[in-house]
């Protein structure tokens, strides 16, 4: 019996083996053709890094919000749409001899298990998730450290998010103890900051004003940090509410037949409605 259940877990490997060879290469031949400079399609053939990495942003932040959705069709769409992107970029660069689809992949595969020894080592070493957490960011300093890296914060992408990476940039700081001891400090320096802001305002010099909203945006960051909260998920939750109500309020307002500008207090009244039928449905 266990010889008959490893030599059917054998064909079932190779059989998702021959399946997932196969639907990489279909997606790497159509990215072929797309590119093909007689052939293939005028727009994708223009294309190059830079006209392209915006679409992959975008592609990223629509995985996230079909994860957002619980809508597992539409991950599976928009997980292929990410994937080609990457076959997008591992195409462009092979054609300038520099990589490949299959190179990208591998070297993938040997950094994952260069940073998880705990799994992939014969003996293991028994790590906790904090302590594996812990041990991953070591290794990752210290290949910016064999790469020359001068100063903690060269690696964080400044095509990320603003609000994203700022918090990075405070994770990263706090490494070396560049950090407040607890949210109570955090939330001080908001005051402080608020006061600038109004400050500024008052002056009406609107650089100043700009500067002051960043420099209150940069400490809700770190807020967010201190409290164990992800803030791009936070304001996406947000953004998710705000359109909630305020297309409940678009619909009472429908369904009473009056469009255009209306009064506040009555759009403010809605909202409150919508609020209360979201805490008791």
């Amino acid at each position: 019996m266990p010889g008959q259940v490893a030599e059917k877990a054998t064909e079932k490997s190779a059989e998702t083996l021959a399946r997932n060879a196969a639907a990489t290469q279909a997606v790497l031949d159509v990215m072929a053709r797309l590119r093909d400079p007689h052939n293939g399609c005028p727009w994708d053939i223009e294309q190059n890094f830079a006209t392209i990495a915006p679409y992959t942003i975008e592609e990223a932040y629509e995985v996230a919000d079909a994860i957002e959705r619980s809508d597992l069709p539409a991950l599976k769409e928009e997980l292929g749409d990410l994937l080609f992107q990457v076959a997008f970029h591992a195409r462009m660069a092979e054609e300038q001899g520099a990589f490949d689809f299959a190179a990208v992949a591998q070297a993938l595969a040997d950094k994952m298990i260069e940073r998880h020894p705990h799994v992939f080592s014969e003996a293991g070493d028994g790590r906790s998730a904090e302590q594996q957490t812990v041990a991953w960011e070591t290794l990752k300093a210290e290949k910016r450290a064999a790469k020359g890296a001068p100063s903690l914060l060269d690696d964080v992408a400044m095509a990320l998010p603003a609000l994203m990476r700022a918090e990075k940039l405070t994770k990263r700081a706090a490494r070396i103890n560049f950090d407040w001891p607890s949210s109570n400090e955090v939330l001080a320096k908001l005051d402080e900051e608020l006061a600038e802001l109004k400050a500024a305002e008052a002056s009406g010099d609107q650089d100043h004003i700009a500067e002051e909203m960043g420099d209150i945006l940069f400490v809700m960051a770190n807020l967010a940090r201190k409290l164990k909260v992800d803030p791009e998920e936070a304001l996406r939750r947000a953004n998710a509410k705000f359109t909630r109500r305020f297309q409940y309020i678009e619909t009472k307002l429908a369904e009473a037949g009056r469009t255009g500008p209306q009064p506040l207090d009555d759009m403010e009244a809605l909202w409150l409605e919508a609020k209360r039928a979201e805490k008791n449905p």
